[in-house]
Parts: structure tokens; C-alpha cells; sequence
């Protein structure tokens, strides 16, 4: 029996770095300031990170690796509801923010459809943040429990019931 995978780039690996360099050959506009410092797609988003917030580079790292995992997790399972907290979401703003990354990602891991974002106003309180961690991990991710629970039930103000809104 064959098996065939939809999406153009296979996620073998729940490693979020491993994912993210991975999208490098999709990388099309502003190669130049994208690709020409030499840098891992991981490298130059943990760079940017410490660039605009104060924060060690261990942090960055944390805070990326599961922005990471929630932005594959909701591209990968549009039919789930899953939110982030305030602390892993600057790490997604952070993939938003580098436009022909975050294009590449919505290439390879949401079938070549972007995916907005589309914040409400108000946070959540309903415990989705938790629940989106629990998620992740029974998707394969080795999420940072300790910043997921940071934010426990104050939860970002995503709406992903839009269609392909984070």
C-alpha cells in the first residue's frame, strides 16, 4: 500500500527547529535580507527576538521553539481551537512579523494558504491555553510545560475559528 502526505513538507520530525529551517527553500521575496547573513532560519528569529525584547538567548529559544509548535499545530489541525499565552505568542508575532518566513511556514505546513491573524481585543479566560498545550503534546510536540503554565488559563486573544486566522 502507498500512502501519499497532502502537504508539500513532510513533519517527520516534531523538533520545532528542525521544522522551521526546513522551510528555507520556499523562502522567495527579500531573500536577500532573509538568507544573505549567513544565519538558520532558527538563528535569525532567535536573533530578531533579542534584538526587540529583553530576554537571554535560553529564553528566545524556549519562546520560539513553542511558537513554533502552536503555529504547525494550527496549521497542521485547522478543525482543533487552540490558543497561546501572552509569553509564547511574542514568539509567534515574532514568525508573523518576518513575512517571507511566515509565508514560507503557511506554504509548507498550511497547503500554500496564509494564515492570518486576526486578534479579538480581549484576552481569553477559559482555560484554551492549557488545553492547547495538552493538545500539542498528544500531537507529538515536547512542549515547555513552565511556559505554558506561566500563562495558564489568560490566554491570547486568537480567534483560529476564522478560517485560517491564528
Amino acid at each position: 500500500m502507498t500512502v501519499t502526505l497532502d502537504r508539500p513538507l513532510s513533519t517527520r520530525t516534531r523538533d520545532p527547529k528542525e521544522l522551521l529551517n526546513a522551510v528555507q527553500p520556499r523562502i522567495r521575496p527579500l531573500t536577500v535580507n532573509v538568507l544573505d547573513g549567513g544565519m538558520t532560519l532558527w538563528d535569525r528569529e532567535v536573533a530578531l527576538l533579542l534584538r526587540d525584547h529583553t530576554m537571554v538567548r535560553d529564553m528566545a529559544e524556549r519562546i520560539l521553539g513553542n511558537a513554533v509548535m502552536y503555529t504547525i499545530g494550527c496549521m497542521e489541525h485547522p478543525e482543533v481551537h487552540l490558543g497561546v499565552g501572552q509569553l509564547v505568542d511574542i514568539g509567534v508575532h515574532q514568525l508573523i512579523l518576518d513575512t517571507p518566513v511566515w509565508w514560507a511556514l503557511c506554504d509548507a505546513y498550511n497547503e500554500g494558504r496564509y494564515k492570518h491573524h486576526a486578534p479579538f481585543i480581549e484576552r481569553r479566560r477559559d482555560g484554551l491555553c492549557l488545553r492547547s498545550a495538552d493538545f500539542l503534546k498528544s500531537i507529538g510536540f515536547d512542549i515547555d510545560e513552565e511556559l505554558w503554565a506561566i500563562d495558564g488559563t489568560d490566554c491570547s486573544p486568537c480567534d483560529n475559528k476564522v478560517p485560517d486566522s491564528h
